[in-house]
């Protein structure tokens, strides 16, 4: 079985896969600090819940978007499952599609994955949104060039800065609300407002920015685990897929082995 690993801002995920299924997905927050034995301590203990011994793990392939935390999780792929990870978008995982933008360099391995799936599994010209830390959109063309895009706050990071910086307003957990009405009498009821109506806001006008500057149809593609949040109030999304980025990472990896 493959081993999947997707690094992120704020949650490492894990997804055990095989024959290009999930079978299993378990995650953990992001902490570069955290140590090969540490991740070998809590994945060992979740593997044996679902009834697999680690030694199942035969492949390791790790996407990264944050470059301190890469040593630990290579020392665990070697230590503990004995194979030598593969790095998504470096050597025989490099991303294989055009990088029509300024600086291809800075591409996040996130992005470049949730691509590779999204061109994949879908024909013609795609906006694919993933709802992460960041909320990024990408522009991705029907021959699979990735064409730009765009990063703005992630909710909770929206939010979160309303409260550090405004003394009196208490913490909230964002969740889709049961009225559509968009005046708040209280205050708690106003901060969900301005967040998520603002957020559908924001997510239906760039996307109707970028339709209207690509001049031809284009299929919306939302992820992250934050994107089944927007979708009862919303037409903006043609498909939610959770897993895009995960399923980027087993295409990658099937990729990278051929003539192996």
């Amino acid at each position: 079985m493959l081993l999947a690993v997707d690094a992120g801002n704020t949650n490492v995920v894990f997804a055990l896969i095989e024959d290009g299924e999930i079978r299993a997905r378990w995650r953990i927050a992001t902490d570069p600090r955290r140590t090969a034995d540490e991740y070998a301590v809590w994945l060992n203990q979740l593997l044996n819940l679902e009834g697999y011994d680690r030694s199942v793990v035969t492949g390791v392939i790790i996407g990264i978007v944050v470059p301190r935390a890469l040593h630990n999780l290579q020392v665990l792929s070697s230590k503990y499952f004995k194979t030598e990870a593969v790095i998504a978008g470096q050597g025989s995982a490099e991303w294989g599609f055009p990088l029509d933008v300024e600086e291809p360099g800075s591409l996040g391995a996130d992005r470049a994955l949730n691509m590779i799936a999204g061109h994949a599994r879908h024909e013609g010209d795609l906006i694919i949104i993933d709802f992460g830390t960041a909320t990024t959109f990408e522009l991705v063309d029907y021959k699979g060039a990735y064409k730009g895009g765009i990063i703005a706050p992630g909710i909770n990071l929206s939010l979160d800065a309303l409260v550090t910086a405004a003394a009196k307003l208490p913490r909230i957990a964002i969740s889709a609300p049961e009225k559509t009405s968009v005046v708040g009498r209280n205050t708690v009821d106003q901060m969900h407002i301005g967040i998520y109506w603002g957020y559908v806001a924001m997510i239906e006008g760039l996307v109707a920015r970028l339709k209207a500057e690509v001049g031809r149809p284009l299929k919306v593609i939302a992820t992250g685990g934050l994107a089944v949040l927007f979708e009862k109030h919303t037409s903006v999304f043609d498909t939610i897929e959770p897993d895009l980025t995960i399923q980027g990472l087993a295409m990658l990896w099937e990729r990278s082995q051929q003539g192996n």
